[in-house]
């Protein structure tokens, strides 16, 4: 049985333009929303971080303290993200023929590490401090820690549903991150008002609150690392993707049926390799026209869309299948 493959230079510019030069105003406005929502985070924890540090400090709070620095670390977190997603907007080249696409993957990896180990070493730092005697946190601790909750969680719900909506495991990992500190963040908050409520006697809930951060960070960064790993082992799209790519592409004048449909997600894109039914009479050329609708209709359709393979295979109708198997038994 032979096989068209169908590649074209590009959906935009079909004589001029090499694979991803020239990159979808849709397929665009994707990265400038994640990369939009990463900075958003970004300057937000260096605010909390700073005032959480410095508040800290002079509460002698460990607990304040271990929240900043988790705050910290995630301004770091929005920085690698942000370097990788304008990374993987470069076009293909000699080196990377299917783009750049997957350093956002990587960098989701990296991160997921970063605070996996910042955690340790705040929990080491938390062991080796709660023999120490210190003084009760004041009052206005507790605000820092409450306000915190609520940014936190809100800055959650804001990249949470970005990251849904274009479909980035980076900036969704960076969602549940905020989540994790916003429940850390609740954590310190309940310590800090057993001490001031206890008084000097209950000052070891400060340890125990920021033990209970160091504990969340870890768990938040090995779930997030798992999810990275999966993602670069080039999983394969929902469901609700696929459906909707076979039912554009069975929509293109003269395909008969889609065969094969497979679509790898790379970062923010997708590559398909799909295999579609045409005429058995037709001319090569008119198959070949056919593929490149096809291919043409998917870039469109679907920003995320990277680039598209189409093999051609020619469609016989079951029926004329059972009566040429029972020709030959003839």
């Amino acid at each position: 049985m032979k096989k068209i493959a169908v590649r074209k230079k590009t959906a935009i510019n079909h004589a001029s333009c090499p694979p991803c030069i020239m990159m979808h105003p849709s397929r665009k406005s994707l990265y400038q929303d994640a990369m939009r929502a990463a900075l958003l985070g970004l300057v937000i924890n260096l605010a909390l971080g700073i005032i959480k540090s410095v508040g800290g400090l002079i509460a002698n709070s460990y607990a304040l303290l271990s929240d900043a620095i988790n705050s910290l670390g995630d301004c770091f977190a929005s920085v690698v993200v942000l370097v990788a997603l304008a990374y993987a907007q470069r076009p293909a080249d000699k080196d990377h023929p299917y783009g750049h696409a997957r350093a956002e993957a990587v960098a989701s990896s990296s991160v997921a590490l970063l605070i996996i180990v910042s955690a340790l070493w705040l929990g080491w730092n938390v062991l080796w401090r709660t023999p120490v005697q210190h003084e009760v946190p004041p009052l206005w601790t507790l605000w820092i820690a409450g306000g915190n909750v609520i940014i936190k969680e809100a800055l959650y719900r804001y990249k949470v549903r970005i990251g849904r909506r274009i479909k980035s495991s980076a900036i969704i990992a960076n969602a549940w991150d905020h989540r994790s500190d916003a429940l850390c963040s609740l954590a310190v908050l309940v310590g800090l008002l057993v001490v001031r409520l206890g008084g000097p006697r209950f000052v070891a809930a400060d340890e125990i609150a920021a033990l209970v951060v160091v504990i969340a960070i870890v768990w938040s960064g090995v779930t997030l690392f798992g999810k990275s790993l999966y993602e670069l082992m080039d999983v394969e799209a929902d469901s609700e993707l696929r459906d909707a790519v076979r039912s554009a592409a069975e929509q293109v004048d003269g395909v008969r049926a889609v065969e094969t449909l497979r679509l790898r997600k790379s970062g923010l894109e997708y590559f398909a390799d799909i295999h579609i039914e045409v005429d058995a009479t037709l001319t090569v050329a008119h198959g070949h026209s056919i593929g490149h609708r096809v291919k043409d209709t998917l870039l469109e359709k679907f920003p995320s869309m990277m680039d598209v393979l189409v093999h051609l295979e020619p469609y016989a109708p079951p029926n004329a299948k059972n009566h040429d198997s029972h020709g030959d038994r003839e």
